[in-house]
């Protein structure tokens, strides 16, 4: 049995929207879709999502904006953001790498690469999550253990 990726799809055109979402939809993925940005922000608040797809031209808030605030929240810190843009500024790319976005796709775009971008990043933070837990469940190990030698020298 395998376990289904949550995308959230948030694109202001809704063609292209539906177009991402039947596309993830086919290639096994579960998809909830926002065309604004007050929308993309209220699931992002109620669901935890494996990966963001967030247009920059939202018409209501900047994709931009909301990647900055979906980085400072507990439930989306550490999902993937992956911007998408029309008419991308020359400084968009790095604004959004600094904002938490991990990348970058222009449109319009192949959906092979889209879901290429949307299987490698979901990939890379599977790798980060099993890696973190590793982490914790080593400090957690290495703090048991100098808890008990600690306990052990106090009591000799």
């Amino acid at each position: 049995m395998s376990i289904r990726l949550k995308i959230l799809v948030v694109e202001a055109e809704l063609p292209l929207a539906l177009l991402m979402v039947h596309v993830l939809t086919r290639v096994g993925c579960d998809v909830q879709m926002a065309t604004t940005g007050r929308k993309g922000m209220k699931l992002a608040q109620e669901t935890k999502f494996d990966l963001i797809a967030l247009d920059i031209e939202l018409p209501d808030v900047s994709g931009l904006e909301i990647c900055s605030d979906l980085k400072q929240r507990h439930i989306s810190r550490r999902t993937p953001i992956i911007i998408v843009s029309a008419n991308p500024l020359p400084g968009d790319m790095a604004d959004g790498t600094k904002r938490g976005a991990v990348d970058f796709i222009t449109k319009p775009f192949e959906m092979t690469d889209f879901i290429y971008k949307v299987i490698f990043h979901t990939k890379a933070k599977a790798q980060q999550t099993t890696a973190f837990e590793s982490v914790e469940v080593a400090t957690d190990a290495n703090a048991e253990s100098f808890r008990r030698s600690e306990n052990n020298f106090c009591a000799s």
